[in-house]
């Protein structure tokens, strides 16, 4: 994402995985970040989310209800996912979800359109994902000025989530919240 500040975002997906030891690192340590939610990965411990959010360092947004490709979804599909996550989401956390990570990053026009419909005011992907899937972390990249780190709520985000601090710290660095970022960009009115 365009900015001149030396900046990273981080973003967190899914929400299935509680760690409690990353819900200290995300305050203790201050990180901003956006978590792009599943509404059933949270209604089994709604009180982990509420408590990060209660800090003031992190933000909820949509990542529809049942993690679709978007794009191969009709109207009333895309509707129900998107707009229905939006509003358990803002049932649960009292506040609208304004921005839709596209589950694996595909989108199109007609996405665009249905999220627009459904209050959102941007679409995010990501520059580079720190997520481990398999026993080996991947390689960790040269993170730049608004690199968008992306993340998944799973049993190695505690080590992901620092091999992304670390490499952010390393490249001069700092997190900072995704959607002032985007409004100064002109991004989001």
């Amino acid at each position: 994402m365009p900015t001149a500040e030396k900046v990273v975002f981080i973003t967190v997906d899914d929400g299935w995985y509680h760690d409690p030891a990353v819900a200290r690192t995300l305050v203790e340590k201050r990180v901003p970040a956006s978590l792009f939610l599943l509404p059933g990965a949270t209604s089994y411990d709604t009180a982990y989310f509420t408590g990060l959010v209660g800090q003031g360092r992190v933000k909820v947004e949509n990542h529809t209800v049942n993690h679709p490709d978007l794009t191969t979804l009709d109207a009333a599909g895309k509707d129900a996912e998107v707009c229905g996550a939006g509003e358990q989401l803002e049932a649960v956390f009292g506040r609208e979800p304004k921005l839709l990570r596209p589950p694996y990053g595909a989108y199109d026009d007609n996405v665009r359109l249905a999220a627009k419909a459904c209050g959102v005011k941007a679409l995010v992907t990501w520059t580079h994902d720190f997520t481990t899937w398999g026993d080996v972390p991947p390689p960790v990249p040269a993170l730049k000025a608004g690199d968008i780190v992306l993340l998944h709520f799973t049993p190695t985000l505690g080590a992901d989530l620092q091999r992304a601090l670390d490499a952010a710290r390393a490249a001069g660095l700092k997190p900072a919240a995704l959607m002032p970022a985007l409004k100064d960009a002109g991004l989001v009115p």
